[in-house]
Order: structure tokens, then C-alpha cells, then sequence
């Protein structure tokens, strides 16, 4: 066993994207998307940052940027099966702290990658860490691509949904043309920290009714009886790629970037 836990980012990237063909290899300000994404990571304080993939190619576009990369199996259902198999690849400890960073956010913020790590390190009550920030438009507060979270006294996730929560008594009879205050709303950004250990067992729960209702895997975690820490951030991410509009607004924002 390692003498203290080490921190790795792993980046799951995989080819089969249907929005956007071939995404973690999209050119963003002459580099893949992915090795942007993992350059972006290598600025947080951690151990190492490796890509977790299902294909030769991304495999083959890390490794001409000096980007560490593991081939994965193609057949996994979910990121958090591949990464549970790199785990597996990487010879990781049970304690190490991994944290997930999606493939296809390039503006990821190191902060909120270290705030993630050093919340699990600092939490032995929680198997999961995550980040939220404060909503301040009412038009997220609605929109169920945008995940909410709310927290117990001691921050940790009660639930996460895509409807608008926490709720206030009369608010569906005043409309949703406010926000609430205490507690604020907050927005749940996909920025994960596991202990290796649950990581590896993860895969192996079964999947939650609420988390097929919401389509949500991180409810599978809060069904189980396990608890996810929430660091509530100031900062907002940079806007992640889904879509070709997406590609086109994130190269527009590195190029304003640009010294």
C-alpha cells in the first residue's frame, strides 16, 4: 500500500458521441479536445492525469501531446464502469482519491478540481465527493438539463434532481419567476471525487429506481446508503461541449483567450 493517498484525475473519452462525431478528437485552437482537457487538469495539484478510452486513435492523439492514455473495453455501459476499470489498469489503492473529469470540458477549472480532492480527503464520512454552485437565473432553475443538489447541515447531498429544488411552499402558485433564498438553489456541476475503493464497487451496485426516473447515476450512491460531499463553489465552470454550437462558442472563448 501506497504510505498517503495519491490523487489522480481520469478522464473518461470515448468515440461513440451522437451529437458529435468523433468529439474527444474535435480541434479546439489547434488540439484535440481531449488533450486540451487534460492539459487543463494537469493544472490542479494531483499526482497524474490519465485519459480512460475505448479507442486506438484517442489513445494514439494523447500520447503524440505527452498525454498518459489506458485502453479501456468498448463494451462498458457507463464512464463510471470505465473508470472503475482503470483503476483496475492503474493498480490504484483503495484509498487513492480519483476524481472524474468529463472528456468534454475543456474549460475546466483547476480550482474546482482541487477543491474536489482535498473535500474527500478531508471527509471520511463520505465515499463521493462533488462541487455545486448558487443559481442566479431563474431560467436554470427551470431547465432539467440543469442538475440541482441539496445539501444536509453538514454539506453533504440529500438529493439530486432535475426539477427545481429546494422548493418553497407557495411557489408553484406564484410561478417560477423567482429564486429562492435560504437555502439558495444550487447548480450541481459533473465534477466527481471517489475513493478508488467505492469506485472499483461502484459498478457492482445495482442501479436505483430514482436514478432510472431521473437518470441520474450519482443517485445510486444516496439509494445504497453512501453519502456524497458538496463543495459549494463561487466559480462557475466554463460551458462544456455537447454540440456543434457548443465546439463553436468554446473555440470562440479560447481565442479571446489567446495573450
Amino acid at each position: 500500500m501506497s504510505s498517503s493517498p495519491r490523487t489522480t484525475v481520469l478522464i473518461p473519452a470515448r468515440m461513440a458521441s451522437t451529437r458529435l462525431p468523433d468529439k474527444p478528437l474535435a480541434d479546439l485552437d489547434g488540439l484535440p479536445m481531449v488533450v486540451r482537457v487534460a492539459r487543463a487538469a494537469a493544472q490542479a495539484q494531483v499526482d497524474a492525469v490519465v485519459v480512460a478510452t475505448d479507442h486506438a486513435d484517442i489513445v494514439s492523439a494523447c500520447e503524440a501531446h505527452g498525454v498518459r492514455a489506458v485502453l479501456t473495453r468498448a463494451d462498458h455501459p457507463s464512464g463510471s464502469d470505465r473508470l472503475a476499470e482503470a483503476c483496475t489498469l492503474l493498480g490504484l489503492d483503495g484509498d487513492d482519491v480519483v476524481v472524474n473529469v468529463q472528456g468534454d470540458e475543456p474549460l475546466i477549472l483547476a480550482t474546482m478540481i482541487d477543491a474536489c480532492a482535498a473535500l474527500l480527503r478531508q471527509r471520511p464520512d463520505c465515499v463521493m465527493s462533488t462541487v455545486a454552485h448558487p443559481i442566479d437565473d431563474v431560467a436554470e432553475l427551470r431547465n432539467p438539463n440543469v442538475v440541482k443538489v441539496v445539501l444536509d447541515a453538514a454539506s453533504r447531498a440529500l438529493y439530486f434532481s432535475r426539477a427545481p429544488i429546494a422548493w418553497w411552499r407557495d411557489g408553484w402558485s406564484a410561478g417560477i419567476d423567482g429564486l429562492p433564498e435560504h437555502p439558495p438553489a444550487l447548480r450541481h456541476v459533473g465534477l466527481y471525487g471517489y475513493r478508488a475503493g467505492f469506485l472499483r464497487r461502484f459498478p457492482l451496485l445495482p442501479p436505483a429506481p430514482l436514478e432510472r426516473l431521473e437518470s441520474l447515476e450519482q443517485l445510486r450512491v444516496l439509494w445504497h446508503g453512501e453519502r456524497i460531499a458538496v463543495h459549494v463553489s463561487a466559480e462557475r465552470p466554463g460551458p462544456g461541449v455537447d454540440t456543434s454550437d457548443d465546439l463553436d462558442r468554446v473555440r470562440a472563448l479560447l481565442r479571446a483567450a489567446r495573450p
